[in-house]
């Protein structure tokens, strides 16, 4: 079977090497001229890891990921330290350690791993034809490809989801999750916080944390509440965190002092996309961003794309009635699950950057000499019910 993948993103790649694995003749298109992966790192949690390690990358990906043995909260203005505790438990209960990853090197493993001369770059898909044995994909230089099944990786701005959403109902819309996000990556600093731990310094609402990974250095990433559409120029740098952050803790004002922002530093607004349940329509189906766009709060994202590219490979491997009841049975082991996810994550921000203040101070007095188990109980909670872990986690 021919599968076109639009998107060579982490769920495009990843779902690329899956079905290849499975002895399909696998193509990926993406409108990006060069391999420029959108944000620094990501948190691969066990869910994304044991993904990974069923691709056959385990051994690649740990020597990818940063040793994240400890977890810190501390007070983003005085810098106490409100607790701190190990989060071991996490491996013992799910099976496998979590690796923070930088973005760009875990692209890169993927797109070799899948085969670079079947990654097609500055291909802008405009048009989708299924008639119902074979699915014709339109290009904007006005070339054409056919396959036997279409799987749209095409992010957050989705062209393919607007296909697979039924005549009649509303194109699933993005939604403001109520603040920016500046991230990137610095050599890793123990003024900052300890190189085996991920380390928050949290008040009004606001974040500044940094998490290791491999090559001795640490993702940062910061949260601003802060109306959508505000001017930002990358010339101003870290301006904006040095006056959103202004007398925030020495551990806080190290980290910015070591941002170099021509070397690492984006700036995101942070948006997501309420669940829906239409993932496919014919031939053609979702994944990934595509298909549960959410925000970074529960660090799920990339986790649920790989989680994605598993359903995906069983379900292609599993079932040989046609192409659509495949692809209609992989939507539902996903589409309840990632769309509880991104519900999770859209509580979780709203707990933690002040839209309810009662909630927030409360969030901040609960983390005040705790041991953990609370935290770690949410963190699991997330893993255990990946198909992954096929009803055993």
């Amino acid at each position: 079977m021919k599968v076109i993948i639009i998107g060579a993103g982490i769920g495009g790649t990843s779902a690329g090497i899956a079905l290849k694995r499975l002895g399909h003749d696998v193509v990926i298109y993406d409108q990006m001229k060069e391999n420029k992966p959108v944000g620094a790192a990501l948190s691969l949690w066990s869910n994304g890891v044991k993904v990974l390690n069923w691709l056959g990358l385990g051994e690649e990906v740990a020597a990818l990921g940063g040793d994240m043995a400890f977890m810190s909260y501390a007070d983003g203005h005085t810098g106490e330290e409100l607790c701190r505790f190990s989060l071991a438990p996490i491996t013992e209960q799910t099976g496998q350690k979590p690796h923070p990853v930088a973005r760009a090197d875990l692209q890169a493993l993927l797109m070799e791993r899948f085969g670079l001369d079947d990654v097609k770059l500055g291909m802008r898909m405009e048009g989708i034809d299924d008639d119902g044995e074979t699915v014709t994909v339109t290009f904007a230089d006005g070339s054409i490809d056919t396959a036997d099944m279409l799987i749209g990786a095409d992010g957050a701005r989705s062209i393919t989801r607007d296909y697979v959403t039924p005549d009649g109902e509303p194109v699933p819309v993005r939604e403001y999750a109520g603040y920016t996000n500046f991230n990137g990556l610095i050599p890793a600093n123990e003024a900052i916080g300890p190189k085996n731990q991920w380390t928050s310094y949290v008040a009004e609402g606001k974040r500044a944390c940094v998490m290791p990974v491999a090559g001795d250095r640490f993702y940062f990433w910061f949260d601003v509440p802060q109306e959508a559409g505000l001017p930002y120029d990358r010339s101003d740098g870290v301006g904006p965190l040095k006056q959103a952050f202004d007398g925030w803790a020495p551990g806080a004002q190290a980290l910015i002092e070591a941002i170099d922002p021509d070397a690492s530093l984006n700036r995101v607004e942070i948006w997501d996309i309420s669940p829906f349940p239409s993932w496919t329509k014919g031939r053609v189906a979702i994944l990934g961003d595509a298909a549960h766009n959410t925000a970074p709060d529960i660090g799920q994202g990339a986790c649920s794309a790989l989680e994605d590219s598993f359903a995906l490979g069983i379900a292609v491997a599993t079932n040989t009635i046609s192409v659509e009841d495949t692809l209609r049975r992989y939507a539902r082991i996903r589409a309840e699950r990632a769309g509880e996810l991104v519900l999770r994550a859209r509580r979780r921000g709203e707990e933690t950057h002040m839209y309810d203040a009662a909630a927030t101070t409360a969030w901040y007095s609960s983390l005040q000499g705790a041991d953990g188990t609370g935290i770690i109980k949410g963190i699991v909670s997330n893993i255990t019910g990946s198909p992954i872990n096929l009803g055993g986690g």
